[in-house]
């Protein structure tokens, strides 16, 4: 089997409301770019990266003549090829080669008749547990949907509870004074008895606030408190004052930094993603080095489509030491690119695709569609806040939004 052809297709997929975090928002849409790798055999394997508009198609097209007449086997030999370590400070293409990792592996398993769990060893699990992934919210473009206050943020997770069974949640923070956060916080423990509950403020914070904040929620049932401050030197001081589990998936997203954890700990807790460590089998095998010197994994959510996130339930299949339910943005697409439509949860867990390959195929029509819908649109400027022009994050932060003056920006999604 040889590779004939590579495409690239830029996306965007509406979400049921524009995403606040601690960076900016999502503006109603996630962007994406699909892959996809063809064969001599007629086979077409899948892909998906973060981002996209014709600087990604061109990343995508540029390798196409590395890849021409190569064996989509020899996985290894394309990484050194497209990404060699030696020269990643120049060419920075991880999420590139994890997005054709993924083709190479769909084909594969299509070649075979196999999933692609088959192939990295055989799932230890059939289902894949999520967490909920909450979120301050603007309201979408019918008027509806904003989540700003404590009774807002306590009513949309139990409307998610009560819709997907989500038994562990996820607070997205960092939007609002830390006190405020902090109210909001405790409020969703106390409405959801007997779950538990972490909390990521996307690194904004001091070692102070940080640690401030995570005494005040160590009585809660946390499974972790993520990226509270930027470094491993930062982590490493919280971490000496706190008495519950720091997790990353901003400072630790690589081997050299994962040894550097390990033999110095800073962070409890791993979140590997199949796009941000180059591929579905490098966070098998950061996987097998947190087993090794017992960190605790879970699986992080970058923005994921329906092919993502089937990498990401092969991903958690496979891996034993799966210690915490993964992360998913998934809930709030309004629709996907794959056939069938989206994913469906069932008691807070995703089951994970039986088919060979990743078991996903792209749905032409939506495709097209949601290519279209990205030529009227373009991108949006991920770091920025439409409600707040200019903001950006200072650390320390005099400048967090008050909930009591928040007010709507106009934005069509």
């Amino acid at each position: 089997m040889k590779i004939t052809d590579v495409r690239a297709t830029t996306v965007t997929v509406p979400l049921e409301a524009p995403l606040r975090h601690a960076n900016g928002c999502h503006w109603g849409r996630f962007v994406r770019t699909i892959v996809e790798i063809e064969t001599d055999t007629g086979l077409i394997g899948l892909g998906e990266m973060g981002g996209g508009g014709e600087s990604a198609v061109a990343v995508v097209q540029s390798l196409k003549a590395c890849l021409l007449g190569r064996d989509p086997a020899r996985l290894e030999e394309m990484r050194f090829l497209l990404a060699n370590p030696t020269a990643s400070l120049y060419n920075n293409r991880t999420q590139v080669v994890a997005a054709l990792e993924f083709a190479c592996l769909d084909l594969l398993g299509q070649a075979w008749g196999v999933p692609v769990s088959d192939i990295l060893g055989g799932r230890v699990r059939d289902r894949v547990p999520f967490a909920s992934y909450l979120f301050f919210r603007y309201a979408s473009a019918n008027g509806r949907g904003v989540v700003r206050t404590v009774e807002q943020l306590v009513a949309h997770a139990l409307e998610l509870k009560e819709q997907y069974g989500f038994r562990s949640h996820k607070m997205k923070g960092g939007v609002f004074r830390p006190d405020y956060e902090l109210e909001c916080y405790r409020a969703l423990a106390a409405a959801l008895p007997g779950d538990t509950f972490r909390f990521d403020p996307n690194a904004v914070w001091t070692t102070e606030q940080a640690v401030r904040f995570g005494r005040a929620i160590e009585d809660l049932d946390n499974d972790y408190l993520e990226d509270p401050v930027f470094g491993l030197t930062g982590m490493r001081h919280a971490r000496e004052k706190l008495r519950l589990p720091l997790a990353t998936n901003t400072v630790v997203v690589n081997f050299e930094q994962l040894a550097a954890n390990a033999l110095h700990r800073a962070v409890d807790v791993i979140l590997l993603d199949t796009t941000f460590w180059g591929g579905i089998r490098a966070c098998v095998k950061a996987a097998g080095v947190c087993e090794t010197f017992q960190l605790g994994v879970a699986v992080h959510s970058s923005g994921e489509l329906g092919i993502q996130l089937a990498t990401m339930l092969h991903l958690g299949a496979v891996i034993p030491n799966l210690s915490f339910a993964a992360d998913a943005h998934y809930h709030h697409l309004t629709d996907d690119i794959i056939e069938g439509g989206k994913f469906t949860y069932d008691s807070g867990s995703i089951r994970v695709p039986e088919g060979p390959g990743l078991g996903v195929r792209l749905d032409r029509d939506k495709l097209a569609q949601y290519a279209e819908l990205y030529r009227e649109l373009g991108p949006y400027p991920y770091d920025q806040d439409p409600g707040r022009p200019g903001w950006a994050p200072l650390v320390p932060n005099d400048r967090w939004a008050d909930p009591a003056d928040d007010r709507e920006p106009f934005m069509r999604d």
